[in-house]
């Protein structure tokens, strides 16, 4: 079993969530905020079995394909999501 921890920028957390929930993966949204440009993000914790890695990641993927990266006049580029996939030793549902 993985943990995902995937970072979105808000603009696209929505459309993220809907398409996972869509596929029937379930997801816990946590809001935070990070960076140097302290922009708002979301944060999902997904889990799932270790086949299911790759379809989360294209799922993801998917959502950010239109998205247009900007470079701010500091020269930053703002870039897609940030996923952390971390193996998970338990799983319990209480």
């Amino acid at each position: 079993m993985k943990l995902i921890i995937a970072i979105v920028q808000d603009d696209f957390a929505t459309k993220v969530i809907r398409s996972l929930m869509d596929k029937k993966y379930r997801t816990t949204k946590l809001s935070s905020t990070g960076g140097f440009l302290k922009a708002g993000n979301t944060t999902l914790l997904i889990g799932v079995e270790d086949e299911k890695v790759d379809e989360i990641i294209k799922i993801i993927e998917e959502e950010y394909k239109s998205k247009k990266v900007a470079k701010s006049k500091d020269g930053i580029t703002e870039d897609g999501a940030h996923l952390f996939i971390l193996d998970m030793h338990d799983f319990k549902k209480i």
